[in-house]
């Protein structure tokens, strides 16, 4: 039997002695003694500032300090921060696969939208592989956990990721801060704030990575895996009245980072089509290795060198205009205006060998535009509301090339065009009943045109068939009803019944059958929660909820059968299912020098009514392919049950003059099943990290090291095969440690 997530008692007392450092000029003083020992903490998940123990979600919040401290610099590290959540790379490349408390959707092509919402100062990223970029310069992160829709842009049935921004500040003040640490890793960023008039401020930010690839080639010993990303954000906020902001948002990065490369975890059997059977290449037995190779007539058709390793040339860039304007005491107008562009080249190798056999290049360019116009209350009033209309044009172009020569014979040149036009209208609106009830209600309709046009794979210039255009359209009505309690002040009772959606869409990926790229319908979620949030003398905050959620044709990724290639994959809805659980968060502050942090999450799934394709009855009958069906009713969803994470920090003075912060935090995933297998599940992990930080009582400069994967764990992000036998995963990254410094004034 495998362990559980319990930690030991000794493990635990030894994370909380452990070192932790601070960000430049993001870092939180030492709370002195005597101050509130958790102070409020303000967010906007319902379109208004409140307290987050106010907000009757099931709700996580992470500060921008407590990031950079803990080395999180994409988003996809959030999920050792916060419970019940999940992200996957795609074959460990660019594609993101986000999933709350279960509600995930496996895609590694481009054209369909999530089920976890991503924001950043309330614009909405809809293609997944838009939000690789850097996190820097960041207030904090907001994760909420259930479906959203009536407050928001987008619909999404699994629940949304809100990232803010630092605003521009009404003194002038800049900051540096680098990192330099294993693999020859280097970061630097800063920025620089301040006035320019009375009405008018700005900010400037940027950060760059540089290095840090920790892997090798298994022949040839070359190494893989250096980040070269830079990134830059400018803001200015304009208050030509009491009564009116202005903000402007631009920000663009780039993008030419070498990938992390696959492994082998069983041995590689390299074909040869053609004649005799190749090699075989056995299993690595370091994660650190790996392989790549192009053959030239693949090299030329995406564009590239034949010596070129795995890599990415991704260029983003983008603009907000976002006004709020108060009509009266009572009601603002809010006005959101966005334009996101992304330019996507990433070179990969999917048989981690220099056999030619499931090399790909994808290249897409994703345009976005949306527009969001809202009417709200003004202030906490007994009747806070909110309704607003939301437009989005989202236009994507794509080419998926596949070097298949060396296992089926020839290179798959896969291409497709897609729009998506959306709109919808919503609204939401919370009641007091008296001083301790609250009713609340919401409701949202959209439609949503999807359309699929050009789209064709082609072999020797030939495409499979011709009939390349699909359609889908979603027309449906998403809503919320909730009561809440407060029987005192600092205690919170919630209990809530949503309707999510989720939009149908298309599989692309190489597709030799016409109905193959034929829509899929949208999932809509049935969300039942119920939970709580307590405050005790700002010194010990408790948040607790209980979910169970009524899938209706949630959509999954599985399989269909090709007579003369065999298994394909190919999202399919499983018309009943469900999944049920919750989370328990806990933050102490025994003394104004010691801040404890725990949350434990646990989630459940199975199908009610789903056949499947059995993919471990594949077999050749009279040279096709063929494969019995399965029917998984009862059957477990394929999700991980248990995480947990924690953090300890201690404030240690010096004497009068220097102050020593220490911190260490601490994540558990527990083993995540795949659709594919047992052989591709990925096990349970301990994942601890530590910093440790020097600043001076009085001064504008600090000092720390740091050590990430400290036990040295060896995970992996993701498992998969690829024709035809290669048994690839994406490792976790190893352990790795370095020093920090920064600068303000």
């Amino acid at each position: 039997m495998k362990s559980r997530f319990y930690p030991s008692t000794g493990a635990l007392l030894a994370l909380s002695l452990l070192p932790s450092t601070g960000a430049l000029a993001q870092t939180e003083a030492p709370v002195a003694d005597g101050d509130q020992r958790l102070g409020d903490i303000v967010v906007t998940a319902q379109r208004r500032d409140e307290s987050a123990l106010d907000v009757p979600i099931a709700l996580s919040v992470l500060s921008g300090d407590e990031l950079a401290r803990r080395g999180v610099s994409n988003v996809n590290d959030l999920q050792f921060q916060t419970p019940s959540l999940e992200v996957v790379p795609a074959f460990g490349g660019g594609q993101p696969q986000f999933r709350i408390r279960g509600v995930g959707f496996e895609d590694y092509a481009t054209n369909n939208t999530p089920t976890v919402g991503i924001y950043v100062d309330e614009i909405a990223y809809p293609v997944p592989v838009m939000t690789q970029g850097a996190l820097f310069d960041i207030e904090r992160v907001e994760v909420l956990r259930g479906p959203q829709g009536t407050l928001y842009g987008r619909n999404t049935t699994g629940g949304a990721i809100n990232l803010i921004t630092r605003r521009p500040t009404e003194q002038f003040s800049a900051g540096v801060d680098a990192e330099y640490g294993r693999f020859g890793l280097l970061k630097a960023g800063g920025f620089v704030s301040g006035p320019i008039s009375e009405t008018l401020r700005f900010r400037v930010a940027g950060v760059t990575e540089q290095g840090g690839g920790f892997q090798r080639n298994r022949n040839t010993g070359e190494k893989l895996g250096d980040a070269d990303r830079l990134f830059g954000r400018a803001l200015l906020d304009w208050t030509p009245s009491g009564s009116a902001t202005i903000q402007f948002n631009i920000h663009g990065g780039r993008d030419r980072s070498e990938q992390t490369g696959l492994y082998l975890f069983r041995p590689f059997q390299t074909r040869g089509y053609g004649g005799p059977l190749g090699p075989v290449i056995p299993a690595d037995t370091n994660r650190r290795q790996t392989g790549w190779g192009l053959s030239p007539t693949f090299a030329a058709l995406a564009g590239y060198d034949v010596d070129d390793k795995p890599h990415r040339d991704n260029d983003s860039w983008g603009a907000s205009l976002t006004g709020k304007f108060d009509l009266s005491d009572a009601v603002r107008f809010t006005s959101i205006s966005s334009y996101e562009k992304f330019k996507r080249r990433e070179l990969a190798d999917w048989d981690a060998s220099a056999s030619r056999e499931s090399d790909t290049f994808w290249g897409s360019d994703v345009e976005v535009y949306s527009q969001e116009l809202r009417l709200s209350s003004n202030g906490d009033r007994p009747l806070n509301w909110v309704v607003g209309g939301y437009y989005s044009n989202q236009t994507l172009d794509e080419l998926f090339l596949t070097d298949f020569s060396e296992s089926l014979g020839f290179i798959t040149d896969t291409s497709y065009r897609q729009k998506a036009e959306s709109i919808s209208g919503f609204g939401q609106a919370s009641l007091a009943l008296g001083e301790r009830f609250a009713i609340v209600g919401g409701i949202r309709y959209e439609h949503e045109k999807r359309k699929l046009r050009d789209f064709a794979t082609k072999i020797g210039g030939t495409p499979l068939f011709l009939d390349g255009n699909r359609n889908a359209t979603l027309d449906e009505a998403s809503g919320k009803l909730a009561l809440e309690f407060r029987p005192r002040d600092g205690l919170l009772f919630y209990a809530s019944a949503s309707r999510g959606v989720k939009s149908g869409g298309f599989t692309v990926y190489n597709s030799p059958n016409a109905n193959q790229i034929d829509a899929f319908k949208p999932e809509i979620l049935y969300a039942y929660e119920a939970g709580f949030k307590a405050d005790f003398a700002r010194a010990v905050r408790f948040q607790g909820s209980l979910f169970y959620y009524d899938y209706r044709n949630q959509q999954v990724l599985g399989t269909i059968v090709n007579p003369q290639r065999g298994l394909i994959g190919r999202i399919i809805n499983a018309p009943k299912s469900e999944i049920y659980g919750g989370e328990l968060e806990i933050q102490i502050a025994p003394t104004s020098r010691v801040r404890i942090s725990q949350s434990v999450g646990y989630k459940y799934g199975r199908y009610k009514d789903f056949s499947d394709i059995d993919t471990t009855t594949l077999r050749l009958v009279n040279g096709l392919y063929v494969a019995d069906t399965i029917d998984k009713s009862g059957q477990p969803i394929p999700i991980a049950q248990w995480s947990y994470q924690g953090s300890i920090s201690y404030a240690l003075p010096l004497g009068k003059d220097f102050g020593l912060d220490l911190q260490g935090d601490y994540s558990f995933r527990d083993e995540l099943p795949s659709f594919l297998g047992p052989t591709y599940d990925l096990d349970e992990r301990w994942i601890a990290n530590a910093t440790v930080t020097l600043r001076p009582a009085k001064g504008n400069w600090w000092v720390g090291a740091y050590a990430r994967n400290l036990f040295r764990t060896k995970y992996d992000l993701t498992r998969n095969f690829f024709l035809p036998n290669a048994n690839i995963a994406s490792p976790g990254r190893p352990a790795s440690y370095g020093v920090r410094l920064g600068f303000s004034f």
